[in-house]
């Protein structure tokens, strides 16, 4: 069996929001909530959540059963080392990992199925990432396979894993996921997302 961790970034502060976007309501629950739900609907060796500011009002209000959640105290230095704070967690929890698969907190559209279909094409592409694409750009969710991790772990600042890409030498696949593009930075965000659930 192939194994594949999976880390799940919940770690900013929501500065532009004013309150946690982990904890925004859709479809009768939290963002953060619905994540975890669908990676724990999935077949993961190691799963990783990692939070930062405001962790433990976000931890009260998230069912974790299958989780190991982290405390990036340095969160504010960027995404870039929550992803790295969150491969380290993965790696010392599972050393032979094969793949990570990386997801965001705030994308409310993410799927079971979104994600099989993910991991399928990533292991069927030998290469070494595949992003999710959406609106003529790419990003999370994404997974890598284990000749990426130290690159991953080396990541600082708000550098994300989008950086990678910069890497000539990098063969990477995509994966079209309609609405990936949606997340939640804003009350306009909001919104739009309360719009989105009575369709």
């Amino acid at each position: 069996m192939v194994k594949i961790g999976v880390v799940v970034l919940a770690a900013g502060s929501s500065s532009r929001l004013g309150y946690p976007k982990q904890l925004v309501e859709f479809r009768r629950k939290n963002l953060l909530q619905h994540v975890v739900e669908v990676t724990e609907s999935l077949e993961f060796s190691i799963r990783i959540l990692v939070l930062g500011a405001r962790a433990e009002e976000i931890s009260e209000r998230i069912n974790l059963s299958k989780f190991k959640t982290v405390i990036h105290k340095s969160w504010e230095e960027g995404m870039g080392t929550s992803i790295s704070k969150g491969i380290s967690e993965a790696l010392e929890s599972e050393n032979d990992l094969e793949h990570i698969l990386i997801l965001v907190s705030d994308q409310p559209f993410v799927t079971k199925g979104i994600l099989k279909e993910l991991i399928r094409v990533h292991l069927q592409s030998n290469k070494s990432a595949t992003f999710s694409e959406y609106a003529g750009d790419v990003g999370v969710p994404a997974i890598f396979s284990r000749q990426l991790f130290s690159d991953l772990r080396e990541l600082k600042g708000n550098h994300g894993a989008k950086k990678l890409l910069f890497n000539k030498n990098l063969e990477f696949e995509t994966f079209k996921f309609e609405r990936g593009n949606f997340d939640v930075d804003t009350l306009a965000d909001i919104e739009l997302l309360k719009q989105m659930e009575k369709k």
